[in-house]
């Protein structure tokens, strides 16, 4: 009677029942129990930028157009300078559309709709994640609008994040404006605090990733990735210490999968956050220290469960051995170690973490 090992039992579950609930509550959703426990243990923090860091509402500062480089794209070269434009405009938009990138999101905003555009025709629109759009026009020429690599590898231009090209001739170049998430900082310096490292991951040029990165005191930076490459750095990672992912995007699907554990937020892509093991709701990064900090409490509130289960089976059996304790005191002492357990978890649910 006395050996029973039901507060042994009871340890982990109960705590962990607790854990969850109150995570819930945080607004922080956890799939698998034994996510806690293992989201308590990670060292490295792995950010996208994009839309996680940053607030991913873009805004276009400026679109430096090339008409001379149009021909053949439908219009005469004859026409006013301010049809060119419409029409790389329209082409752009309807690019765009098919795409599910936080960017292309934010420039169909800010474009607004096609009234008023000339009418064009673009087919066999295709998305590669990471890169950028490629379509084709009425007259099979080859329109590519992404990254500087994606779009045509021998582009000047600077400060531009995104390149319009047809068939390697650039046709326009977007600067775009994104703000830092009020709430980061705080965290960087929290997981900084508690012994964790941030790092930056992003398939972001590397300019607008450092300006990001020293806004945030962060130093280990991987700019300007695939998504191939972002998987191969979460394995590395993941192989030294343990790695969370922290990423919205269908890009970083792969990245959430990888590693140790994948967080994502709740206006994430769909892809995301079916392959994250966590959810932060409402995009907020707040949460993320606050799903930490529960796991940690709720890691501790285990080994106390575990601690006082064992010590009551060390000591109460031996006494029970020899004779100095009778089967209704057995059975009594063993209940009472059952609500230890228990009330130790339940002290998890109001506990300052």
């Amino acid at each position: 009677v006395i050996s029973c090992p039901c507060a042994m039992g009871l340890a982990t579950p109960t705590a962990v029942m607790v854990g969850v609930g109150r995570l819930a509550k945080n607004g922080i959703l956890v799939k698998g129990a034994q996510t806690i426990e293992v989201f308590a243990g990670i060292k490295n923090f792995v950010f996208d930028k994009t839309g996680t860091l940053t607030n991913g509402d873009f805004k276009i500062k400026k679109i430096n157009y090339y008409p001379e480089n149009l021909n053949g794209a439908g219009i005469g070269d004859q026409s006013p300078i301010t049809n060119h434009q419409s029409l790389i405009k329209a082409m752009m938009l309807k690019m765009e559309r098919h795409s599910s990138h936080p960017i292309a999101q934010s420039l169909v905003k800010e474009l607004g709709d096609e009234e008023g555009l000339p009418k064009v025709t673009v087919s066999k629109i295709q998305e590669l994640k990471g890169q950028g759009v490629m379509a084709f026009d009425s007259e099979d020429n080859e329109l590519r609008l992404g990254s500087k690599r994606f779009a045509g590898a021998n582009f000047q231009e600077n400060q531009a994040a995104l390149f319009f090209s047809k068939n390697n001739k650039l046709l326009a170049s977007i600067e775009i404006e994104d703000a830092v998430k009020p709430d980061a900082a705080d965290l960087m310096d929290y997981l900084r605090s508690t012994g964790r490292t941030p790092v930056m991951l992003s398939g972001d040029r590397a300019s607008k990733v450092n300006e990001v990165a020293e806004q945030l005191g962060i130093t280990r930076i991987f700019a300007e990735q695939l998504p191939a490459d972002k998987l191969a750095i979460i394995k590395q990672l993941s192989a030294d210490a343990p790695t969370a992912m922290i990423g919205d995007g269908i890009n970083d699907a792969p990245a959430l999968a990888q590693a140790t554990i994948g967080v994502s937020l709740s206006n994430a892509s769909q892809v995301a956050m079916q392959s994250a093991q966590i959810i932060l709701l409402n995009g907020n990064l707040d949460r993320l220290a606050k799903a930490l900090a529960i796991s940690t409490a709720t890691l501790q509130t285990i080994k106390q469960n575990l601690f006082w289960a064992f010590a009551y089976n060390v000591v109460a059996i031996p006494v029970a051995a020899m004779g100095f304790l009778n089967p209704t005191w057995g059975a009594l002492f063993m209940a009472f170690s059952d609500v230890v357990v228990i009330g130790n978890s339940i002290r998890l649910k109001g506990r300052k973490v």
